[in-house]
């Protein structure tokens, strides 16, 4: 059985507005969700759910929807700009080693 994940509200209002923003470039373009959702090879109710921010969408069916309407590029854009990640880096933060295995003493 298929499980939704729980987001903290701030995602799920993330993620309805990039539901929103989808939906807008599909109207923009005057594509009518049967036909996003038949280049996609998705269902209607798949495309619809990604326009509403359901969390339980896989990440293919997203990105198959970008694709149609020429906005698969914003995808690469994920996580590109990691300031945390090149702060860390840049630290000098390293995983510990692992102490040397002891000898048996036979």
């Amino acid at each position: 059985m298929k499980t939704t994940p729980v987001l903290l509200p701030k995602y799920s209002r993330l993620l309805a507005t990039t539901g929103e923003q989808i939906k807008m470039a599909r109207l923009r373009r005057r594509l009518s969700a049967e036909l996003v959702a038949e280049r996609a090879g998705i269902s209607r109710k798949t495309l619809i759910n990604i326009e509403q921010g359901n969390p339980g969408v896989a990440v293919g069916n997203l990105l198959m929807v970008l694709m149609v309407l020429g906005q698969h590029q914003d995808f690469a854009k994920i996580a590109a700009n990691d300031v945390l990640g090149q702060k860390l880096m840049d630290a000098g933060l390293v995983t510990k080693k692992r102490a040397p295995k002891m000898k048996n003493p036979d």
